[in-house]
């Protein structure tokens, strides 16, 4: 059975699209998603599944958030191994004085390919440092992400496709729950 990590993009930002992690966690077991586990107010959830085809399975989760609180937030979706070689890849990782807060990974539902890939290596975002490899992209906002001039909206609209951001701390957090549900069985 497969522990899989899902991020829903936009839940609970600014007071739009509210959802209860206790209410999340119900749907999620509705959907015979086994051991559900909430991590913050954003949508995080951890769970056990016997579905393989993950592409299908995120727009189960889309369509049943849809029939219970009225929107239709994008679900991303990462097996545990694949959340290991997110970790494993941080292009910021053998660097001084990096501040997890400060680290950004976004998720992307799909991959860009190369050309879009290339396209945002291409961007000008100083202070920002962006990094981006396969169906993930990092920036480290050495300012705080509330001071940036960096336009998520346009690498976003480079991309073409869409994504959801978890800062570092988030993304390692995820992973140990995910990893303690493994063992579990």
């Amino acid at each position: 059975m497969a522990v899989i990590i899902s991020m829903l993009r936009g839940v609970n930002v600014g007071g739009h699209n509210k959802i209860k992690m206790d209410a999340l966690r119900e749907l999620y077991q509705s959907l015979k998603l086994r051991d559900a586990q909430t991590y913050v107010q954003s949508g995080n959830v951890i769970f056990r599944t016997d579905e393989r085809d993950i592409s299908r399975l995120a727009k189960r989760i889309e369509a049943g958030i849809e029939r219970k609180f009225g929107f239709r937030p994008h679900a991303i979706l990462r097996t545990t191994a694949e959340m290991k070689e997110v970790i494993a890849r941080n292009p910021f990782v053998k660097r001084r004085g990096i501040e997890p807060s400060k680290l950004l990974v976004t998720f992307l539902a799909s991959d860009p390919g190369e050309e879009a890939r290339e396209k945002v290596r291409q961007m000008k975002c100083d202070p920002e440092e962006l990094r981006i490899e396969g169906r993930e992209q990092y920036i480290y906002f050495p300012n705080g992400m509330g001071r940036s001039k960096l336009s998520l909206a346009a690498l976003e609209k480079t991309l073409k496709t869409p994504g959801t951001g978890r800062n570092w701390n988030s993304v390692t957090k995820m992973l140990e729950m995910a990893e303690k549900l493994e063992t579990s069985e």
